[in-house]
């Protein structure tokens, strides 16, 4: 199901959750005082404004209540962190996503109001620990939202020479493969005609519980 969604900062973090989100064929609109950042992406989301996610003029002006979910990632500035959340908060945003910078952040934006906090370096070692227990295949993860994440999953051996269109991911695994990667190489948005090879590696994204089956799949 198509879903709307804002990302607040448009930094290196906030940008990959963004893309992601987008190519996916989720609604997206990014929010960034940076006019460099809001450039650099405006084509690649739904809609990019500069702005200001303190001034709550703004915030009613994109028409943020329309929005399921609204994931901060502002980067260092604690401050406008935090008054991002409240705001959002009292605008009546449902579902309010953090970025903290360390532990006494994730506290305060926890009091304020935030749903979920994320800790971008601790979650790397849960990245890390989730490869480590799930299927050898997966070579990467990334958590989008509580039960959605992307993942770097190895070809399995009953795939080598088949297209996407006979394998058809969609239908028969409930997964949607973004990209393929192979020696480096990336294969953004792949024509469904091309036939998979031994080396490759397919970027997916989709439910946890899906991934999970489809990362057992020899």
């Amino acid at each position: 199901m198509r879903k709307q969604y804002v990302v607040i900062g448009m930094g290196r973090f906030g940008s990959s959750v963004a893309t992601a989100l987008f190519n996916e064929g989720n609604e997206v609109l990014a929010i960034d005082k940076n006019e460099e950042n809001i450039e650099k992406y405006q084509d690649c989301l739904t809609h990019a404004v500069i702005g200001d996610a303190t001034d709550v003029q703004t915030l009613k002006e994109v028409g943020i209540r329309n929005f399921s979910t609204v994931i901060v990632a502002i980067g260092d500035d604690i401050q406008a962190s935090i008054l991002s959340v409240l705001l959002l908060k009292e605008l009546g945003v449902k579902h309010v996503v953090a970025k903290a910078i360390n532990n006494s952040h994730g506290r305060v934006l926890n009091k304020v109001g935030a749903d979920r906090v994320i800790f971008p370096e601790r979650d790397m070692g849960e990245r890390l620990a989730h490869q480590l227990m799930s299927s050898p295949n997966v070579l990467n993860f990334i958590e989008l939202a509580e039960d959605y994440s992307m993942e770097e999953i190895k070809v399995p051996a009953s795939m080598h020479g088949q297209n996407l269109r006979e394998i058809n991911m969609r239908a028969n695994y409930n997964i949607t493969v973004i990209a393929i990667k192979n020696n480096n190489k990336i294969d953004i948005l792949p024509n469904p005609d091309r036939a998979l090879e031994p080396d490759d590696i397919l970027i997916v994204i989709g439910e946890n519980e899906d991934l999970q089956k489809f990362s057992h799949v020899s």
